[in-house]
């Protein structure tokens, strides 16, 4: 195996950016409330794991780099990850999109695309990253928490006229 590198997506490698998106298990659940003290949370467990897959996306490098940048992961000319990230008015690089190849999950490289994501934000002096994640995707959930995001907002309002109105988004923050 060799080794894998993070690099910003171009029009030498635009191809990544039509990597598909593949099914996953979520556990659970990520249960969000908000008192004086701040923002709390815990965990509810599904009996089973409930699988999901999003619908793919159309990327075109054009419209990325308007607003924001994307960033691969490729192990030689493979692609098994990437990050979109959009420039917000609030100072945030703002992480609309993360997903890796299954194979290649649970093996450091969604941590190596948000390192790389900060690298590029100090360059462009912004202070620090944000995202969204659905509250029934706890994998998301426990991967930004683990890696210093902190929860900034609740949406339950998002999906409500949707056939996915049970859920909500939790808002993340990383200010460095």
């Amino acid at each position: 195996m060799s080794e894998i590198i993070i690099r910003r997506i171009d029009e030498s490698n635009q191809q990544a950016l039509q990597l598909p998106n593949e099914a996953f298990d979520s556990p659970g659940k990520l249960v969000v409330t908000r008192s004086e003290a701040g923002w709390h949370y815990h965990e509810i467990l599904f009996e089973s794991p409930q699988r999901q897959l999003f619908p793919n996306e159309n990327y075109e490098l054009e419209l990325i780099q308007r607003s924001g940048l994307a960033v691969g992961a490729f192990e030689e000319d493979m692609c098994m990850g990437i990050a979109i990230l959009e420039k917000q008015w609030n100072h945030y690089l703002y992480l609309s999109d993360l997903k890796v190849v299954a194979a290649y999950r649970r093996r450091g490289i969604s941590s190596m695309l948000l390192d790389k994501a900060i690298e590029i934000a100090r360059t462009l002096e912004l202070k620090g990253l944000s995202t969204i994640a659905q509250d029934n995707n706890l994998g998301a959930n426990r991967f930004y928490l683990k890696y210093g995001f902190t929860i900034g907002g609740f949406n339950t309002k998002d999906y409500h006229f949707t056939n996915q109105r049970e859920k909500s988004d939790i808002y993340y923050y990383l200010d460095f």
